[in-house]
């Protein structure tokens, strides 16, 4: 059997042997050399041409950001990147998934700790990931902002959410969400509500990029938060999100229970909460990630009468998370990327036409 051969690249002289030895531990994968910086990396891929590439963020002479550009223009090799937990790195490892790197893993801040060995489960998985998956079958197109301005008006005179979308995303997700919520008007009639698969610390710069470009409001959630139309709020890193809806409103209730699908946040536990909390009303969508998280709780929106779409194959990185949801028959819908944000705004207007007065209050109460 052919192993998968990987080229590390970081200038951590400790990391060059940390990382091989993680991977080497596993019989399907083979690092074939090691490079300190961007420029070395590049000359040692046109001579062993890996399957994956590890690249490391930060070096001198060609940073992790330059080299991967270079890597995709010129090799188009599946790059994971390896950052710390920095608001900088944050940001370079979000810039770094829009040039076109696989995923991420973030470094342990004591290499010799029991932490390495935590990170080298996900590294080899996703190394495994990124081998079987070598480039998205669909390349995004730039897309132009909503042109509704964001709503102005105070929260409290916003009329609660009687109606939410619930999204559950992993590997990938990061451009398939700022490909779709830009397109989403402010006057979208449902709320949002979003867990990414993302450690602590990236999801509230996640949730800044995305505000800057969307004519919803897109933050961080935070325990209390007002579920209102036009709103989309993303799961912290490392707490589940529940709702609760109360005679006022509906609100965010997070959470430090312990993981689900082997993740925290878990779509599980969201799709569960709205199923729960809003029954019918509650419309879930499964997009691009590995494994399986969401795929059974998104079937209990579908047992409460409520909507369930998965992202197609064609246009997911990874096809796991929606894959696992449609084979459970939870999925009454699949969609491409392209076509999803079209599908949602007419979805969520045709119903909020069909509300009556009398049913829409008796919904918020």
């Amino acid at each position: 059997m052919k192993k998968i051969r990987v080229l590390v690249v970081d200038d951590s002289a400790l990391m060059r042997k940390m990382i091989p030895y993680i991977l080497g531990s596993d019989p399907e994968i083979e690092v074939v050399g090691t490079a300190m910086d961007g420029l070395f990396a590049l000359k040692k891929i046109e001579v062993l041409k890996p399957d994956v590439i590890t690249l490391d963020i930060n070096m001198p002479r060609m940073d992790g950001i330059d080299t991967l550009r270079h890597i995709v223009e010129d090799f188009g090799t599946p790059a994971i990147i390896l950052s710390s937990l920095t608001n900088k790195d944050a940001e370079l490892t979000l810039q770094a998934l829009e040039i076109g790197a696989f995923d991420f893993v973030t470094k342990p801040q004591d290499a010799v700790s029991v932490h390495i060995q935590e990170i080298g489960v996900e590294l080899i998985e996703k190394v495994k990931s990124a081998f079987a998956n070598p480039q998205a079958r669909f390349k995004l197109k730039k897309v132009r902002p909503a042109t509704v301005k964001k709503k102005t008006e105070p929260l409290f005179l916003r009329n609660p959410a009687d109606r939410v979308l619930a999204i559950g995303v992993s590997t990938g997700g990061p451009n398939a969400l700022s490909y779709l919520l830009p397109q989403i008007p402010a006057d979208f009639p449902a709320a949002i509500l979003i867990v990414q698969h993302m450690p602590p610390g990236f999801t509230k710069m996640f949730a800044m990029r995305l505000d800057s470009t969307c004519a919803i409001e897109v933050k961080e959630a935070a325990d209390g938060d007002i579920v209102l139309p036009g709103r989309a709020l993303i799961a912290p890193g490392d707490y589940h999100l529940k709702v609760k809806r109360m005679p006022q409103g509906t609100i965010v209730v997070l959470s430090k229970s312990p993981p689900v699908s082997s993740h925290r946040p878990s779509a599980d536990v969201l799709f569960r909460s709205v199923a729960a909390e809003y029954g019918s009303s509650a419309t879930g969508l499964i997009m691009s990630g590995m494994g399986s998280d969401g795929a059974e709780g998104i079937g209990e929106i579908m047992v409460q009468g409520g909507l369930t779409v998965a992202q197609d194959e064609r246009t997911c990185v990874v096809f796991g998370m929606p894959k696992a949801a449609i084979e459970m028959n939870h999925i009454g819908k699949v969609l491409s990327l392209d076509s999803m944000a079209g599908f949602l705004i007419s979805h969520f207007k045709m119903e909020q036409e069909a509300c009556t007065d009398a049913s829409c209050v008796q919904r918020q109460a």
